[in-house]
This record gives structure tokens, sequence and C-alpha cells, in this order.
């Protein structure tokens, strides 16, 4: 028994000594794990990992407070105390990221970059900041935001629908449970709870207020739409269930310059055909918007040409497949691809260059 207690004290005092080290080590192994084992937001083994994520940290949460609630002669052990900010570190942590795997899977980066910054800030600081997850303000704080990521992925699956309505209901949920959880650690240590209660309300109130703001703004990806595959082509059509895409053979030097676009080349008159492939989950409708714009060179503005809207049915593992198609003359292109109410799925960026004869295509089979 002591032998064991020994070695455990040597534990312990090797990972104090070297923390930022393993927490480093496990933060970017950890993100690089979730990204590889999360499959669709969909699957059930997925929502049952973020559930029972919630559920430990939740349960350790309480444990920890009822402990540190007692007379100062029936406080936990230090040795107790860090088992237990250790399980909420790991919960809150695999929770967060969990969350970025999927709302950076979600997003386009040039317009939800704020966002993303804010969660992987949040993410990080989790891991570093091991020393105040004793703190019942902090650690409920950050157990609300994982609550209001969760619903904010919960929601629309459930609902089948995205857009304002779910995610209005998204944060009425996180605050209600949040509400109702608070309440039970009120009953559980009532004088620790009644410190640090108007804290608390403080913080739900800013991060609730952040958060809505962040979608006003349309820097909140739309979740849980992803953008599987697109491409800019000189032809689309759809043959025996799969789609054949003319692609325009480029140049090699194009490939060899850092930060060009591709160049499309066209005879006049000519059409370009913008192909995409949405993942929604199974039920889940919505309106997807193509949004061609040309770049005015006079303004240096990009202008508006066409704003094509396709309803689409989620279900299908590797998204819903379609194209637009515009005819275009020479200049710089950008086609957004976004949702009704203008949440940034992803963009094609790309010139044209008008000349006397067809450009050398090769069809490809996308499936």
């Amino acid at each position: 028994m002591r032998a064991i207690e020994a070695t455990w004290d040597s534990t312990l005092g090797i990972a104090k000594r070297y923390e930022r080290h393993i927490s480093a080590l496990s933060l970017g192994g950890g993100f690089a794990f979730d990204s590889w084992a999360f499959g669709s937001i969909e699957r059930p083994e997925t929502q049952a990992v973020f559930i029972v994520y919630l559920l430990v940290a939740g349960v350790t949460i309480a444990i920890l407070h009822i402990l540190e609630s007692r007379g100062e002669d029936r406080r936990p052990s230090d040795r107790l105390r860090t088992i237990l900010v250790f399980i909420i570190q790991f919960a809150l942590g695999a929770l967060l990221s969990g969350f970025c795997v999927f709302y950076i899977r979600s997003a386009s980066i040039t317009s939800s970059w704020p966002f993303l910054l804010a969660m992987a800030a949040i993410f990080i600081g989790n891991e570093f900041l091991r020393r105040y997850h004793s703190r019942l303000v902090f650690v409920a704080l950050l157990f609300f935001f994982s609550l209001y990521s969760y619903a904010i992925l919960l929601v629309p699956i459930l609902i089948r629908r995205i857009g304002q309505g779910p995610f209005l209901v998204s944060g009425a949920l996180a605050v209600v449970l949040f509400f109702v959880y608070m309440r039970a650690l009120a009953r559980l240590g009532h004088e620790r709870y009644r410190t640090a209660r108007a804290q608390v309300a403080v913080g739900v109130a800013v991060i609730t207020v952040l958060i809505n703001a962040a979608y006003v703004l349309r820097v909140i990806p739309p979740l849980p739409l992803v953008l599987t595959d697109v491409g800019i082509y000189h032809g689309a059509s759809r043959v025996n269930g799969n789609y054949q895409v003319a692609e325009e053979q480029e140049p090699p030097e194009w490939r060899a310059l850092f930060g060009t676009y591709p160049i499309l080349h066209i005879q006049p008159g000519s059409r370009l055909y913008l192909y995409n492939a949405v993942f929604a989950p199974r039920g889940l409708r919505a309106r997807i918007v193509h949004d061609w714009q040309r770049l005015d060179p006079a303004t240096r503005g990009w202008v508006s040409q066409q704003r094509i809207g396709v309803d689409i049915v989620g279900g299908r593992r590797d998204g819903y497949r379609y194209y637009t198609t515009k005819t275009v003359r020479p200049g710089q292109w950008l086609v957004k691809i976004e949702t009704a109410d203008g949440r940034a799925i992803g963009r094609v960026r790309f010139g044209v260059e008008e000349q006397a004869v067809p450009p050398a295509t090769t069809i490809r089979t996308l499936r």
C-alpha cells in the first residue's frame, strides 16, 4: 500500500513539474485524435460521446463543489482535489476539442475566423489554466459555454432546420438547463454557491450576449452544414448517378506560384459551372445560395452578378451534390456558397481569360 502511495506521489510530482509540457502535448494530441476519430455529427456514437463528457464534467464539478463546501477540517485532500480537477479539465477539454473539430469543418475561415479564434482560445485556456478549475465561477462558466456550444450543434439535427429559430431555441435550452444545474449546486453547497452566484450570472449574461452578437454578425458557422467538395469547371452533367465535369488542365507554372488563383480560359459567351457537395444530417432541409460575384476593376470591390438558390435535403454521407452555371466574361470572379440568410459555407475564387480556341479539358467523374 505504501509503495502504491509512494508511486502515486512521485507521479503527481512529475506531473506538476512538467505540467505545461504535458498540457501542450495533450492539447495537440487530443485535438488530432478528435479530428480523426469524430465522424458525422448525426451519428449516435458522436452524440453519446458529447453527452457522456457533459455528464462527467457536470457530476465532477458537483462533487468538488460538495467537498469544497465543507468546513476547513473536512475539506478534500490535495490528492483528491488534484484528481477531481484533472477529470473536470479532461472532460471540458474533450468537449471543447470536439466542438472545435465540428465548428471548423462547417466554417468558411474567411468569414468565421473571429468565432473560431475565440473558441480555440477558450480551448487552449482550459488546458493551461488548470489551477482555476477548483474555482466554481471559472468551471461553471466553462460548463455553460460547453452546454451552449453543444445545443447549437444538437438542436438543428433534432428539428431538421437551420436558421434564427433553431439558434434561439439552442440558447434558451442551454440557459434553462444551466439554471436547473446551478439550482442543484445551490442545494448541495449553498454558502459557496452564494458567494459565486453574482459572478456566474454576469458571466452567463456576457457569454449569451457575445454568442448572439457573433450570430448576428454572421461569424458563427452554419452548423451542421459542411462543404465536402467544390470546384469550378467548363462543364458538368449527371451521368448514371454520378457527376462528370470538364476540368481545364492548368499550365504547371500556375500551380507553382503560391497564393495565385486558377485561371480558366474561355471562348466569348461561354459558361462556367460551379459544382459542390454540401453535407447535412438526414432529413434536414436548407436553401443554399451560389452568389456569383465579379471584381469591379474601377472600385476594386466585388459586385454580385447573380444569386442562384437550390433547396437541398440531408442524408447522403458525402453531401448533397449539384451545380449552378453562369455565362462569364474576363476578369476576377468569386462564388460565395452560403445559406439563405448569408452565412458562409465556402467560397471559390478564380480568374477568367478569353481566347479564340476552346481550352484543353479532361473529363473527370465525381462520385
